[in-house]
């Protein structure tokens, strides 16, 4: 215990060094499930990262986001570009952060679901209200997602080539804001999470959560191996990744490591688990098991999970636990990462939830 302690001093010291805005409300909660704890017969927790703030639509992009918009403002930048699809809850929570601190929001979003220019809902809705300028990149003829956010990316690094010849500075915040300096704000939320569990005495086995572009991923293994936690962390992807996908995240972490100036590394066998076995049918479509994980967790303890991130992760820790991948009595968290709001989108995202 006392070593885990000296670490998470070490690492907060080196973490302190690097540029960062403040947003968000930290530490955020960490808890026991009571009622789910008793019917799956493990220890549930649950760390509460939908509770980031800095409004009321917070979640795990803004860790990132304090990192990413203090380097932005360090460098003097006026601008910020950021990418996803229409219903992003990076995109929103990168349009609150550059807010905060009078910076402008530029996005370039995928429409994977079309949204109705009459009718917009959820975080495409928040993005207008913030006043983003908003640029919807609508996928071609036999595009596959993949291309298509190529093609965004490749649209919005022309505007900021235009802006930069302007005399404007522009900052890139990559997809889900998975950069070194975006994944330091999940080492900082591991060193949070494993001073929570010092307090509570409590000395979790296995950590779950939802992974996408891998900043989040490659923030909590490398927040592991800095403070010496021994936690697995099982990580449920949400979309389609190739078998590149583990080595990438191993090296975005250990950059990230590197920048704050940490000799720990992450090694892809030892610390990196991804599961692509409850994504389908793909990114933004519902399926049956994370439908029942919503409604379970909702219906149990009264919590709001969402389709495309946090209920696929719910439904993959649940499946583990019922088939005993996780041994009973175990010491399990879920990281809920926040994305809400997509109960409030297009009906094509939702599905049949109720």
């Amino acid at each position: 215990m006392e070593n885990l302690e000296e670490k998470c001093r070490e690492a907060r010291g080196l973490l302190g060094q690097m540029p960062k805005a403040a947003l968000g409300f930290f530490p955020t909660p960490f808890y026991q499930l009571q009622r789910l704890s008793k019917e799956l017969g493990v220890n549930l927790y649950i760390k509460r990262d939908d509770f980031t703030g800095m409004n009321l639509f917070g979640g795990n992009k803004i860790r990132k986001l304090q990192y990413l918009i203090g380097d932005a403002m360090a460098k003097g930048c006026e601008y910020v570009f950021t990418f996803g699809a229409t219903q992003s809850n990076h995109a929103m929570q990168t349009v609150s952060a550059c807010r905060r601190w009078g910076l402008k929001p530029v996005l370039y979003l995928v429409a994977i679901v079309e949204p109705d220019e009459e009718n917009l809902r959820s975080n495409l809705l928040l993005d207008k209200i913030m006043g983003a300028e908003i640029h919807v990149v609508k996928m071609e003829p036999g595009e596959s997602e993949e291309e298509a956010e190529e093609r965004s990316v490749r649209m919005a690094r022309e505007h900021i080539k235009r802006l930069e010849a302007e005399g404007h500075h522009c900052y890139e915040v990559p997809m889900g804001g998975a950069s070194p300096a975006g994944t330091a704000g999940f080492v900082e939320g591991y060193v949070e999470f494993v001073e929570q569990a010092l307090d509570m005495g409590m000395e979790p086995d296995y950590i779950f959560h939802g992974t996408g572009t891998g900043g989040t991923l490659a923030g909590l293994v490398a927040g592991k191996v800095l403070t010496g936690s021994k936690a697995e962390i099982i990580s449920i992807n949400v979309s389609w990744k190739d078998e590149g996908y583990q080595e990438r995240v191993r090296g975005l972490a250990n950059r990230s490591l590197e920048m704050i100036g940490a000799k720990a590394r992450v090694d892809t066998v030892k610390d990196i688990h991804t599961d692509l076995n409850y994504y389908q049918p793909g990114y933004e479509m519902p399926n049956e098991m994370a439908r029942e994980g919503i409604l379970l967790l909702a219906r149990k303890e009264g919590l709001l999970a969402d389709p495309v991130y946090t209920g696929k992760a719910f439904a993959g820790m649940l499946d583990y636990i019922r088939s005993g991948k996780v041994p009973q009595g175990s010491n399990v968290v879920f990281w809920h990462t926040g994305g809400a709001t997509a109960l409030f989108a297009e009906k094509e995202i939702l599905g049949d939830l109720v």
